[in-house]
């Protein structure tokens, strides 16, 4: 007989992936009106309008480069999308993301696996039996996870052996996609597109470990390796060579705290840059036990790393929040106005 608080129990592992995540479009809907009228209300509204002026502010900059990050597990829940639109309509540069992000869910669309409605509440032990994995209400097919993984793996096999930035990798990730993707318009796939550059500094802390350490298995004396240190040095070239940047982040951890680290890391190379002047940060973290993921943005300026003229704090779940404001900067266009910057082409 099922228990009532599980009622799939006793049933397939097809029943526990019935009902697929489906990626909100943020062209589909206009959130102008509810941006401008959340700017005359107060709380976590007030601070929402203010980042979509924040944001809608760095567009307008022709000086402007925007920088996105992402922690966290927003494009499982139905925001990846939001990420490859802000690619496809201009808004975003650089991409600076967790391993996880990037690979265990959006190259893993791209191959054609899905991410699936679920519920915090399901027995786990139950979930682990049926070899399916949570991400608090959201489920993945561990035995499709793992076939990213070895997609990683041959990915790698087929490269020069030699040292590669997560970037670099990550470009060959795109260019395997053109020919063997299943789902268009992937993050990866768009970014490669439009020679925007994404960065993992943390990237074997995901899927991409696990093929990698596969790739390596195999090819014990010649294989390719990741190079975080020249990656530090690619995306602090970015900042060098920008007049102007802002930061767009969702989350906190690695990402953040490595793009804002590049206007330091250039200080000690002799070379001048000011601080990051536009940032919005979206984040639940508290700010009270004095991690360096919930730093707030005002915190970042005794760095040295982000100007406070510019800054916002939304504390606010990203995915309630973050379809308003980039469907306000869609539909504002001011997204039309700038000239791509393509930094993927200065590396050679």
């Amino acid at each position: 007989m099922n228990n009532p608080k599980h009622p799939i129990l006793g049933h397939n592992k097809k029943a526990f992936l019935d009902k697929p995540v489906e990626h909100i479009d943020i062209t589909s809907f206009d959130a102008r009106k509810i941006i401008d009228s959340m700017g005359k209300m107060s709380f976590t509204s007030r601070d929402t309008a203010r980042a979509a002026v924040i944001f809608n502010e760095m567009l307008l900059d022709k000086n402007c480069t925007t920088f996105l990050t992402l922690a966290g597990s927003t494009s499982a829940a139905g925001c990846m999308k939001i990420y490859s639109d802000m690619i496809k309509y201009n808004m975003i540069d650089v991409i600076v993301a967790t391993g996880a992000s990037i690979i265990d869910m959006d190259l893993f669309e791209a191959l054609g696996f899905k991410h699936y409605q679920g519920s915090q509440f399901q027995d786990d032990t139950q979930l682990r039996e049926n070899y399916i994995d949570r991400i608090y209400d959201t489920y993945i097919d561990e035995e499709e996870l793992q076939a990213c993984d070895k997609t990683i793996c041959d990915i790698a096999d087929s490269l020069e052996p030699r040292p590669y930035t997560s970037r670099e990798f990550i470009k060959e990730i795109g260019k395997y996609l053109k020919t063997n993707s299943k789902k268009k318009g992937s993050l990866i796939e768009t970014a490669y597109d439009n020679n925007v550059p994404i960065f993992c500094p943390a990237f074997t802390d995901s899927s991409a470990g696990f093929g990698l350490v596969m790739h390596q298995e195999k090819k014990s004396k010649k294989h390719m390796t990741i190079d975080s240190i020249r990656e530090f040095r690619e995306l602090t070239e970015i900042k060098i060579q920008s007049k102007g940047s802002g930061l767009f982040m969702i989350g906190g951890g690695v990402p953040k705290n490595f793009v804002q680290d590049t206007v330091v890391c250039a200080e000690l190379l002799g070379k001048k840059v000011d601080m990051h002047k536009y940032a919005v940060q979206i984040t639940v973290a508290d700010t009270r036990d004095g991690a360096c993921s919930s730093s707030t943005l005002k915190e970042a300026s005794s760095w040295g790393k982000v100007d406070i003229t510019k800054e916002q704090m939304v504390f606010a779940e990203a995915t309630s929040v973050l379809p308003l404001i980039i469907s306000d900067a869609y539909h504002r266009g001011d997204w039309k106005k700038r000239d791509r910057k393509k930094f993927s082409k200065i590396f050679k």
